[in-house]
């Protein structure tokens, strides 16, 4: 939990990267899940309030060689998306940004939050301490059965809620 200020990126990532690092995740992975914690944070701060408790929930969790991260917050008006992006814009950028880094990223609506996750790969290196990988290294997709979310087809998640009354979710595969 970190407080709803722009101070929190700064510690997100910081954290996040040491984390990281120590586990001997390769330093262009460390670096990409950085600024993906740092858009989904930094949108968290701009456009949404904070969860009942004045906070924000920024966390991660390393699954084999796949990373989830998560930012959590009280939600807001719009559901989060994809802005266009221009050259000329000022904003609209950030989550343009996380689908090209990640290998997929989603919204869940649960329990008075919304949370906005990413996926990405994140091996370790060979030797432990987070070398940078290797030119030419193939790039290795994680197995998306793993992430049921990703798979959705748009709408569905309005026939199932209809069913069931479970939480609103939506994905976006890389």
């Amino acid at each position: 939990m970190l407080p709803h200020a722009a101070s929190s990126v700064a510690v997100a990532r910081k954290r996040l990267s040491s984390e990281l690092v120590d586990s001997g995740v390769y330093e262009s992975i460390v670096d990409d899940a950085s600024v993906i914690v740092s858009e989904l944070l930094s949108n968290a701060l701009r456009h949404a309030r904070p969860l009942p408790s004045g906070q924000v929930r920024v966390c991660w969790l390393r699954r084999g060689d796949i990373l989830e991260l998560e930012v959590s917050d009280g939600g807001a008006m719009t559901e989060p998306r994809r802005g266009p992006g221009t050259l000329s814009s000022l904003g609209g950028r950030g989550l343009g940004i996380v689908e090209a880094l990640a290998d997929g990223w989603g919204v869940r609506h649960e329990d008075g939050a919304t949370t906005v996750w990413a996926v990405l790969r994140a091996p370790r290196s060979a030797t432990g301490n987070g070398a940078t990988a290797p030119a030419g290294a193939p790039a290795v997709v994680p197995d998306l059965a793993d992430f049921p979310d990703l798979m959705d087809e748009p709408g569905d998640e309005r026939r199932e809620e209809a069913r069931n009354g479970t939480a609103r979710s939506r994905a976006y595969p890389a």
